[in-house]
């Protein structure tokens, strides 16, 4: 019986040193400028004007938004808004996975914030083809949130008025 308790003595787990297992970097929205977006600008440069991140489909990685326009150096460009998610892959780039406002519809971003996993713009009009390019007159907040695997526009004509 001796020489199994001075047996079991000489058995011993490794000591322990107090260290913590590393934890994961934590995920970074992707970079709003490392993208070459679907905005055809007939060769002119896109700017992105607005950025929002956050998690917006509960993945625990966040997205980033981005208000798009050409660079027209005139008048008040139409604006884009496109979602971009990074993949967790080492050296991926981030890439478009949505487009919120799309630039036929003729709108400027003025504001764009992410919230409790919903995208608001604040957007800029016309109310008609005689109004000016660069004196937009209407004024519209509009929302997005992530709803059955798609954004859903929330209702937003509440808020449509003259600028």
């Amino acid at each position: 019986m001796a020489a199994v308790i001075a047996g079991a003595g000489l058995l011993q787990p490794d000591r322990a040193t107090g260290a913590t297992p590393a934890a994961a970097p934590p995920a970074t929205a992707p970079d709003a400028h490392a993208v070459t977006y679907p905005l055809d600008c007939k060769g002119a440069a896109q700017t992105v004007t607005a950025t929002a991140e956050g998690d917006l489909d509960g993945d625990a990685r966040p997205e980033t938004v981005a208000a798009v326009r050409c660079d027209a150096g005139s008048g008040t460009p139409p604006h884009a808004i496109y979602v971009l998610a990074q993949e967790a892959a080492p050296g991926a780039r981030p890439r478009v996975v949505a487009t919120l406002l799309d630039p036929a519809k003729r709108r400027t971003a003025t504001t764009l914030t992410v919230r409790d996993r919903t995208v608001t713009a604040s957007l800029l009009g016309y109310s008609s083809p005689s109004v000016p390019r660069y004196s937009p007159d209407l004024k519209q907040l509009a929302k997005w949130r992530w709803t059955g695997g798609t954004f859903r526009q929330e209702l937003t004509d509440s808020t449509a008025g003259r600028v």
